[in-house]
């Protein structure tokens, strides 16, 4: 009568945690291999460097994990002459706000006329960089000052009424300064009463303005 070989306990225990270990080599491969794939490719900054950006507010932008996107939108701030810092706090910002940064020819325009650094990071903290950029551009080619574009915008982003670029230049076309705009702007004067108070300048008789006074005039 023929017998087999039986094959020990221990054996059988040895191929076991064998394959068990093997299993959980597997299972680990595959899990870092997916995580791998997972993982974002890094930012190419190199637009930054040509721009002239220094290499710590790169790794300043790294680390608030930029996108390409916004590199390309930022590139075009710090080409056009925007700091280093105020590049990075247009970042900073755009995270305060939930969203992307998107402005960078938002900034270009308005640099081009002559807003300052500190006018355009003012507009994007009052979220109004992207909505306003246009008209606020146009107001300075009309000669309005970056104070006045700021009153405005302060007014938009609390939803409240406020004149139009057009309206304060033409005010400002028929005499008012800086001063009263600001407080027309801030009263809530609006477009029909703006232009009465035009017309009362360009018809006032021998050579008589008036000094604006909220919604009541004098001569002087």
């Amino acid at each position: 009568m023929m017998s087999f070989p039986v094959q020990s306990r221990a054996s059988n225990g040895s191929h076991f945690a064998f394959a068990s270990l093997l299993g959980l080599l597997l299972v680990g491969l595959l899990t870092l291999s997916a995580c791998s794939r997972a993982q974002p490719a890094a930012a190419d900054t190199i637009p930054l460097d040509q721009a002239g950006m220094w290499a710590n507010s790169v790794e300043e932008l790294r680390a608030l994990k930029i996108s390409n996107a916004e590199i390309s939108e930022l590139a075009k701030a710090r080409q056009a002459g925007f700091s280093d810092p105020s590049c990075v706090t247009l970042i900073k910002v755009a995270r305060s706000h939930q969203k992307p940064f998107a402005d960078g020819q938002s900034v270009v325009s308005l640099i081009s006329v002559g807003s300052s650094e500190q006018t355009v990071l003012e507009l994007a903290r009052l979220n109004q960089l992207s909505l306003y950029a246009g008209e606020a551009q146009a107001m300075r080619l009309a000669g309005l000052s970056d104070t006045v574009v700021l009153g405005v915008a302060q007014r938009r982003s609390q939803g409240l009424p406020v004149l139009s670029g057009d309206k304060l230049a033409a005010l400002k076309n028929a005499g008012v300064n800086d001063a009263e705009l600001l407080d027309m702007i801030h009263k809530g004067v609006t477009e029909e009463q703006a232009s009465r108070y035009i017309s009362q300048r360009q018809n006032a008789a021998g050579g008589h303005g008036f000094v604006y006074q909220g919604r009541s005039r004098r001569k002087h």
